[in-house]
């Protein structure tokens, strides 16, 4: 998981005061700031940044004594603005920033003590204050429960304020008697209150404002009638623009406006494209042409401001068109490994990479980075996965990642390119693949269309952050480099790659992050100053609407699982969004073109079905149409994770979170818009219910009769078995309820099953499965013979790291967890020469194979090659005694293939067909003359699969030697 950072501020000492003294003259368009520091300082200065202007340097200029005894005074010119953000220090480390929100202050008198502001100068002799507080309510009614500084408080609840015209707001009109300041709190009248999180509101004389908990001293009215905004924003100015191959980056100096840029227009030749943000990816241009770009920006009232300097710029060469062919064949056929590729396997220590984290984490101490295993560790050992008799390598995502601890690939920030961290020379993304393919290997690739890293997708949306490179950060933000993008493998000395491209000190064109750069109070884990906006989220609104959703998930059974953010570094793609389902079609299609064999899709439950049914899916199957021929195309599989962390066939009574829905089309025809498509699709199925769900005989056999599938209704994506999954604390716990789902399921026996992931064990777990070797060896007899296609995380041939947690994120080093580094287990030689057997094996990879277990799994895989039946057949229990026994057949064409299977126990299988039966782990043969056939078998882990030998369809005998489970 990745790094996550606590927000901070320096600490505060204010303490009221009141003094009173005579105001000094004004120059127009200014302020004069009179200040009372908390205790003693010797002396006070004044850090303060005009509206839409720059801060001084600090510690800022020094304020004045003033006449009236322990106030400080300073006048300064204001330009053109209309006020300042300010705060205070004694020069010494001290600071007053008014709790982390600074101070807002307007023209004219301004006199701040003990965290409020007023306008009454200290030493006044007016004898009767006034303040107005406008607040922003959602309340039928509000009251106002305030006393003034030294006074007493209204009576509860207050007084009821004024209503107000303009939407939301209510105002009222207090007397403060001689006193400059008062407290404040809000409520409805009915016991509901908005204290400030219990410190009340600190309010001056004058006129403020309260909204949200900001409060905003010398405020104009809200309601005030704003005049017509003709003020074009500045022109963009630094524009620079960049190519590598085809595509172009361009960068440039944010504009300034009177009240804020909302976006930029690019002009290309005779093309105008739009960004949100000072900078824009330009992608798919032709090779070797030159450019010529300006930019302008935009207001919210339509203003455009005078083009920028041109750019001009020449894309080089195109990139090498990277073309691979899948090697296709039913998926069923295949057992799957699965590996988390940064964790498997060294080959190449140059890419190698700790990150931020590296020391924290405690890798560093273990010589472990997070990045270490690569494609070319993987290269390197293909053999190995083809000895233990795999088929297809399930690997984690691999387009370039960002975030401080992303070595799972599951933060992807730049979906069009391959993270360099598991690249190598002669060993690219493409080089995995024909390497693969070459020994009879599919290779599955881990796709996120859920979400983008907390940085956004590059060429998509990029958030700017607050950030200032002062004493306590400058070590964390790059210095900016025009140009220069995020490359993980260029780090700085704490392990940071460059970030210059995400952080300003000045807020962005068209930002909407409310406070904007202000301290919130807390500090970070080493104690360094927090500001809003400085971490995206999806409350601060700093990604736009239209590209990414803007809340949390709630409730994980409700609708807004599937359109809200379900971590913090995890930014929810709007996938309704016609501009984000592009981006993402786009992407993938390019690793389709290069010859991938599968998608395992990641977080598929929070995507919409109807979204999946009408856009990502049949986007994908079109493609591979395009690529291979409609056949061919079919033969793509696509698994998707809906993660159903419960024990029962249906999530908590909701169809929508259910694994099985997802394999199925949608049967009612919806609003054209997506979004109101996926309100319409939920409420309907919800309230249809569990009862009224399609159902399918597609894994059943009718009788002993194998029956061609129904696929008509299949949507196009297959699932994780989480059913089993989640019950397989023991393989007859999750027998029984795999096949209680199978019914609500389009056609399960395309399911991946498996026992553990690198995500949770089963029961959601947070351990690796840890219930013995006996125990393991069994649940695999059952995965290798039962329906769907089996799945083994990387290391569980040797139960590695047995019963450890999987994932602590930072918090452990990475060699304590599920999700260790398995590359010693693996290291020296080793040659495959078919499935499940090797022909010479040295060093460390020798000893790993001669495991017990690991025999147990190469015998496994030969068998299920052997039996068509064990891999794509139809089961049935009917007329079968016994705790895991089962009869499974597959007919098409000239195949026949029939099988009678026992695990750990003994079995009897009434009604059957007669004729010869031939056990693929012993050899027996049983003549079956009246329908019947008994099996006696004990052992846990052992197993029995008696094949009818037909003519034309002969039993394959026994299959493989003997081990310690099978024999």
């Amino acid at each position: 998981m990745p790094r996550f950072l606590r927000r901070v501020l320096a600490a505060l000492c204010v303490i009221p005061l009141l003094v009173l003294a005579a105001p000094a003259a004004r120059a127009a368009n200014a302020v004069t700031v009179y200040y009372k520091p908390a205790s003693s300082w010797t002396a006070v200065n004044i850090h303060y940044a005009p509206t839409g202007g720059a801060w001084t340097t600090v510690p800022g200029v020094a304020m004045a004594a003033s006449s009236c005894s322990g106030w400080y005074q300073k006048e300064v010119d204001l330009g053109t603005a209309a006020g300042m953000q300010v705060v205070f220090n004694n020069g010494s480390g001290t600071w007053d920033n008014n709790a982390g929100a600074n101070y807002s202050v307007g023209t004219g008198t301004v006199t701040i003590t003990g965290g409020a502001v007023s306008s009454v100068a200290p030493c006044s002799t007016s004898a009767t204050n006034t303040a107005t507080v406008w607040y922003k309510t959602g309340y039928p009614t509000t009251y106002l429960h305030w006393a003034p500084t030294g006074g007493s408080w209204t009576t509860v609840p207050g007084v009821v304020m004024d209503e107000e015209a303009c939407a939301g707001w209510v105002r009222e009109t207090v007397s403060l008697g001689t006193a400059t300041t008062w407290q404040a709190t809000f409520n409805n009248g009915s016991g509901t209150w908005d204290s400030n999180s219990g410190k009340n509101y600190s309010l001056g004389t004058g006129v403020s404002t309260v909204n949200a908990g900001v409060v905003t001293a010398n405020a104009a009215s809200p309601c005030a009638t704003a005049p017509p905004d003709t003020t074009a924003p500045s022109a963009p100015t630094g524009l620079t623009a960049t190519a590598v191959n085809t595509t172009v980056t361009l960068a440039w100096t944010a504009s300034t406006d009177d009240v804020g840029v909302a976006g930029y227009q690019i002009t290309r030749g005779s093309a105008t494209l739009t960004s949100s943000t000072n900078g824009y990816s330009d992608r798919g241009l032709t090779a070797k042409t030159s450019y010529t770009y300006t930019v302008k920006a935009l207001d919210l009232a339509g203003n455009v401001s005078a083009a920028s300097a041109a750019a001009t710029v020449t894309t080089g060469e195109a990139a090498p068109v990277t073309q691979g062919t899948m090697l296709g064949g039913d998926p069923r056929k295949d057992s799957i490994y699965f590996v988390l590729t940064a964790r498997f396997y060294d080959g190449d220590t140059s890419n190698d990479r700790g990150g931020s984290q590296n020391v924290a984490s405690g890798n560093a101490a273990n010589n472990d980075p997070m990045f270490r295993g690569d494609f070319k560790g993987l290269v390197d050992k293909l053999d190995y996965i083809k000895g233990l008799g795999f088929s297809a390598i399930w690997i984690t995502p691999v387009v370039l990642n960002r975030s401080d601890y992303d070595y799972h690939g599951y933060h992807g920030w730049d979906f069009y390119r391959v993270d360099p961290r598991l690249e190598s020379t002669g060993a690219s993304y493409q080089d995995l693949i024909d390497s693969a393919h070459a020994k009879g290997l599919k290779i599955y690739q881990d796709v996120v269309y859920n979400h983008s890293s907390r940085w956004g997708a590059n060429g998509l949306f990029t958030p700017t952050v607050y950030g200032v490179r002062d004493s306590q950060w400058s070590w964390y933000y790059s210095e900016k480099v025009a140009g220069k993008e995020y490359n993980p493998l260029e780090e700085n000395s704490a392990g940071y790659p460059y970030n210059g491209d995400l952080w300003s000190s000045t807020a962005p064109a068209g930002n909407t992050c409310p406070n904007y750069g202000t301290a919130t109070g807390a500090k970070s884990k080493e104690g360094y100053a927090l500001y809003n906006c400085q971490w995206p989220s999806p409350t601060a609104k700093m990604f736009p609407s239209d590209l990414y959703h803007q809340c949390w998930i709630g409730n994980w059974e409700g609708e807004d699982s599937r359109s809200c953010w379900l971590h913090e570094d995890l930014a929810d793609f709007n996938t309704e969004n016609a501009t984000v389902q592009k981006y993402l079609i786009d992407a993938y299609n390019k690793y389709i073109d290069m010859g991938v064999d599968g998608f395992r899709i990641d977080t598929a439950v929070h995507i919409p079905r109807v979204t999946w049914n009408r856009r990502f899916l049949p986007a994908l199957h079109d493609h591979l149409v395009q690529k291979y021929g409609a056949t061919k195309a079919d033969e793509f599989y696509v698994f998707g994770e809906v993660a159903a962390f419960v024990n029962d066939k249906w999530n908590r009574g909701s169809v929508n979170h259910s694994a099985q829905f997802y394999t199925w089309k949608e049967r009612k025809t919806y609003s054209d818009d997506d979004v109101a498509a996926a309100l319409e699709q939920f409420n309907y199925e919800n309230n249809l219910g569990t009862g009224n769900q399609p159902t399918s005989t597609n894994a059943f056999l009718n009788g002993n009769t194998y029956h061609a599938p129904d696929h008509s209704q299949f949507s196009g994506m297959n699932i994780i078995d989480m059913r089993m999954h989640m019950n397989f604390g023991d393989a007859q716990n999750a027998f029984n309820n795999g096949k209680d789902s199978d019914d609500s399921v389009n056609d399960a026996t395309y399911n991946t099953v498996y026992v553990d992931s690198h995500d949770y064990g089963p029961n959601k777990s947070s351990t690796r499965y840890s219930g013995g070797t006996d125990a393991w060896a069994e649940n695999m007899s059952l995965m290798w013979t039962f329906r769907g296609i089996p799945t083994l995380y990387y290391g569980s041939e040797i139960e590695f790291q047995a019963g450890k947690q999987i994932d602590c994120g930072p918090t452990c080093p990475l060699a304590t967890t599920g999700r260790a580094y398995y590359g010693d287990n693996v290291s020296g030689t080793v040659t495959a020469s078919d499935y499940g057997v090797v022909s010479s094996a040295t060093g460390n990879v020798a000893t790993t194979l001669s495991k017990p277990l690991v025999k147990h799994l190469q015998r496994l895989n030969q068998i299920r090659r052997a039996v068509p039946a064990l891999q794509m057949g139809q089961y049935s229990t009917d007329g079968v005694s016994g705790s895991m026994a089962y009869k499974r057949r597959y007919t098409s064409g000239t195949v026949d293939s029939f099988a009678l299977i026992t695990v750990s126990g003994g079995a009897t299988f009434t009604g059957i067909p007669n004729g010869t039966y031939v056990d693929a782990v012993t050899g027996a043969k049983q003549v079956v003359t009246g329908g019947s056939l008994t099996i006696s078998l004990s052992g846990q882990g052992n197993l029995r699969v008696y094949v009818l030998d037909q003519t034309g369809n002969p039993a394959p005998g026994k299959v493989g030697t003997d081990t310690i489970y099978l024999k």
